[in-house]
């Protein structure tokens, strides 16, 4: 059973390719921040996962802390939480911070950018991916501040790496689904990069991705994240994963730092307060929805967790919706 994919049908991944370059070395250009993208591609988001796409050249990203990873041509290297972050080549060159260009880069589109001081050449691509903040938090806490993985280490890295270069060379010719074409490959560079990672994980690797990898561990999350509704218990959890209750609870101890049943309890609040966004159900029929025999039951354990009953973070969370809507159509006409 694949848990990755059970997790991403709830999280919903939405994305795009919006950056073509071409730069010539000696080139350092510092990202504009994720949260300053975010307001320009999606109103009412404060963060976006980034990546960029190595299809030609080399080049290094620095990051703040100072760490500095090398990238080839194949190479994807993604900035999953948004932080600060240079990518470059050549000798030392002073460092053009791509804010302060920002309006001109996203009015050009896929069109060829072509930048620097006419030396090796490095051709990348660039993109964003969006995703529930809540319900993602499951993955995204267990990566790093930057990782890479070669597309082209197998047949459909490959093929996919070959599809987006030619989308985005043809992006200018106006064909009829051209834009949504480009979002799925977006959205596809971006499950193929967690594959790829999940699998590059050293054996004593933790954490969510790691034990998604394993048999037990990763069977048991999928079951949880394909029917969380279920009446789960850790007897009924364990027979399913082919293991007993002891075994299975000190492997996800392991891996995931709790219990198994207290991981479903954060998974269905975290489905809750998706739906009380997301929906106009009423908080009875949610909390039926993600497992609750009675509506008082998840009103106790979603204040415990969110700090706030459930018509009360409703509430608050419109209400900043609506604010972020309002800022965001300022900016928009700005």
């Amino acid at each position: 059973m694949d848990v990755l994919s059970e997790v991403l049908k709830v999280v919903k991944l939405e994305g795009a390719l919006f950056h073509n370059g071409e730069f010539s070395a000696p080139w350092s250009v510092r990202a504009a921040p994720s949260c300053v993208l975010a307001r320009c591609f999606r109103a009412g988001t404060d963060h976006l996962i980034f990546y960029h796409f190595l299809t030609e050249g080399r080049a290094f990203l620095r990051l703040d802390n100072g760490e500095r990873i090398a990238l080839n041509a194949g190479d994807l290297v993604m900035i999953p939480h948004g932080d600060r972050h240079i990518i470059e080549n050549g000798p030392s060159t002073p460092t053009v911070d791509n804010s302060e260009q920002l309006d001109e880069v996203l009015a050009q589109g896929l069109k060829l950018w072509r930048f620097g001081g006419g030396g090796e050449v490095t051709k990348f691509v660039c993109g964003y991916m969006a995703c529930d903040p809540q319900l993602s938090r499951v993955f995204l806490s267990g990566l790093p501040s930057a990782f890479k993985v070669s597309i082209r280490d197998d047949p459909s890295g490959r093929w996919l790496e070959s599809s987006i270069r030619f989308s985005v060379d043809h992006a200018g010719d106006s064909r009829a689904g051209g834009e949504a074409l480009l979002a799925k490959l977006s959205e596809v560079l971006f499950v193929e990069t967690l594959r790829a990672y999940i699998t590059s994980l050293p054996p004593e690797q933790t954490g969510w991705l790691a034990g998604a990898r394993d048999a037990e561990v990763g069977k048991t999350l999928a079951l949880m994240h394909r029917d969380p509704s279920r009446p789960w218990t850790i007897a009924s959890l364990a027979k399913e994963a082919g293991v007993s209750r002891s075994v299975l609870a000190e492997r996800f101890r392991h891996y995931l730092n709790e219990p198994p049943m207290a991981y479903l309890t954060r998974w269905r609040l975290q489905l809750g307060a998706q739906s009380l966004t997301a929906t106009s159900h009423s908080v009875a029929q949610i909390a039926a929805e993600v497992g609750y025999e009675s509506e008082a039951a998840f009103n106790r354990a979603f204040k415990r967790e969110f700090g706030a009953p459930p018509a009360r973070f409703r509430a608050q969370a419109r209400t900043k919706q609506a604010k972020s809507d309002r800022q965001g159509s300022k900016a928009t006409h700005l």
